[in-house]
């Protein structure tokens, strides 16, 4: 079974690369034409804001509980599936790159780095009824200048920010803002890079080379906006993705190797299970039933 790929429809947002959803549109039928509560992987970012139920989330091939209050953040090329099997209602912001790119370039915002990749990383965020109240409200503005027949994107980004730099207060373990925007730069295209080159290299002298740096200088730029070393970087983003092809194939380990470069598929099987302490075959038993 291939996973879906689902990308950001960027005619139904009129080229304005944001669009708010009400989870309930989700299940009701209304705008999808893949089931959202199977496995699927993303494009864009997303923030889902629970406002009302409970249920768990799975986030790649970790269910996250929910419940009301809770707040779930999605990067590009992260695999996740919905649980609406309690019909929680809240809505789902989603955006892309391009519109964060917009809005740094007319307002301050925080850094969207690949915190994900660390293990001590969630993607949940638990309000208090304050906070809630804030952040609704502020999707809700969003939502009505968007609908607005004169809408000003400028003044949909302000909101964004509005939003953005409130939740970056609430998540202080994931604040890195003594990272300049130099350095957020050279983050940006070694992450690029790892997404383009991470089946066949693995090596961070490599990556350091091709953004004319030193390794010691990508070193401490990864250590200072994820709290990883780059090498621990491009291990958490290759075993990411081969536990996705793990759980979304019944692909062997043999191919496995192959198609991430090794030696060998004893090579890939020791480096698999040094990392996550189990054979590729034993996390895809426990794990490909439960998610498809």
């Amino acid at each position: 079974m291939d996973i879906p790929n689902i990308g950001f429809n960027h005619e139904k947002s009129a080229n304005a690369e944001l669009e708010i959803l009400p989870l309930s549109d989700l299940y009701g039928g209304k705008t999808h034409d893949h089931d959202p509560q199977m496995a699927h992987r993303v494009s864009f970012y997303m923030i889902i804001c629970i406002e009302q139920g409970n249920g768990s989330h799975m986030v790649d091939f970790i269910q996250y509980p929910f419940d009301s209050g809770t707040l779930i953040f999605l990067q590009p090329d992260q695999v996740h599936a919905f649980d609406f099997a309690k019909q929680p209602t809240g809505y789902v912001v989603l955006f892309t790159q391009t519109f964060l790119d917009r809005v740094h370039t007319n307002m301050r915002l925080p850094n969207y780095t690949p915190t994900h990749l660390s293990q001590q990383h969630s993607p949940l965020l638990k309000l208090n009824k304050h906070s809630q109240a804030r952040v609704i409200n502020a999707i809700n503005e969003m939502e009505i200048e968007i609908a607005h027949p004169q809408s000003d994107p400028l003044i949909v980004m302000y909101l964004f920010s509005s939003l953005a730099l409130g939740l970056h207060r609430l998540r202080p373990e994931l604040r890195h803002d003594n990272i300049n925007p130099e350095q957020s730069i050279k983050l940006g295209t070694f992450y690029k890079l790892l997404q383009s080159h991470f089946l066949t290299i693995r090596d961070a002298n490599w990556y350091a080379n091709k953004l004319h740096t030193t390794y010691k200088t990508l070193n401490s730029i990864c250590k200072l906006s994820t709290g990883l070393t780059a090498k621990q970087m491009i291990d958490a983003f290759t075993l990411i993705e081969i536990k996705r092809r793990l759980v979304i194939s019944n692909i062997t380990t043999q191919k496995l190797a192959y198609d991430f470069s090794f030696d060998d598929a004893s090579n890939f099987v020791k480096y698999f299970k040094k990392h996550t302490g189990v054979t590729p075959s034993q996390f895809q038993a426990a794990h490909s039933k439960a998610i498809l």
